[in-house]
């Protein structure tokens, strides 16, 4: 099990793959696991780097000091430790805005960016949507009432239509021996409650951005208007969990940026 000590946390991670490195940073209320499905379509291109961000997975303690500038300084730390820099950089939501931090603090690290359902934008009905669900899962509500009433704002509402797929995606997160705990959760939350977005003119990379046509919590024309020039592109049949949705379309789309930006380095 991978872990990495520096100041007052001991950062776990995963790493598999073969190739350039390519950092994968999760977002709200998830860990290293949350990328699952791209994963084998990740492996045979790339060297996958994916941390448990504070709060969240086996790095611990849970109730470390938290902020998006704190969640970029240990990526950077990971990656100089793993002598894996310049990276490829994919920060799903939160791990967006982490990934755009990182990138704007230290250039060096960074040599490609991919935001994935995610933009310089805090919107403040989400973070009252968090508290709300933290509020849920705080009561004496049943285990999965909380998480029922977050999915429909993370997926596309193509899972409604399968039989018994949501109940089973309440089981799965449930069951996970890693799972958030509802203090964590309220110490992430803290977290973006302070965040402030960084400057898309401010990115010192080549960066893209992969929005979901269906994404509900951050929706594609909101987080478009944000981002200036960058190439944007909107995946359809697609919500806020876009790397679940539709795991093909963000790993094809990822190797072909990348690629791009390769060959136009040489």
């Amino acid at each position: 099990m991978p872990m990495f000590e520096r100041k007052s946390i001991t950062l776990h991670y995963e790493l598999s793959g073969k190739g350039p490195p390519l950092l994968l940073i999760a977002g709200m209320m998830s860990d290293s696991a949350s990328w699952a499905p791209i994963v084998p379509l990740l492996e045979p291109h790339f060297t996958l780097i994916r941390p448990d961000n504070r709060t969240t997975g086996r790095t611990v303690p849970w109730n470390a000091p938290a902020s998006v500038d704190l969640f970029a300084e240990d990526c950077a730390a990971l990656l100089e430790h793993l002598d894996a820099e310049p990276a490829h950089v994919l920060g799903h939501s939160l791990g967006g805005m982490i990934g755009m931090r990182l990138a704007c603090a230290y250039p060096a690290r960074v040599r490609t960016l991919t935001l994935a359902a995610a933009a310089p934008l805090r919107l403040e009905r989400n973070v009252a949507l968090f508290k709300t669900l933290l509020a849920i899962r705080q009561s004496d509500a049943a285990p999965d009432v909380w998480l029922n009433a977050l999915f429909p704002w993370l997926f596309s509402p193509a899972l409604y239509d399968l039989d018994g797929a949501v109940a089973q995606a309440a089981m799965i997160s449930l069951s996970y021996p890693h799972a958030q705990t509802s203090a964590a959760m309220a110490h992430q939350i803290a977290a973006l409650d302070g965040y402030a977005p960084d400057a898309v003119a401010d990115l010192p990379c080549p960066a893209q951005a992969l929005l979901a046509a269906d994404d509900l919590l951050l929706p594609a024309a909101l987080a478009q208007a944000t981002l200036g020039d960058m190439p944007v592109h909107i995946t359809a049949n697609a919500g806020h969990s876009i790397h679940w949705d539709a795991p093909d379309a963000v790993a094809n789309n990822l190797r072909q940026f990348i690629a791009l930006q390769e060959e136009k380095a040489t």
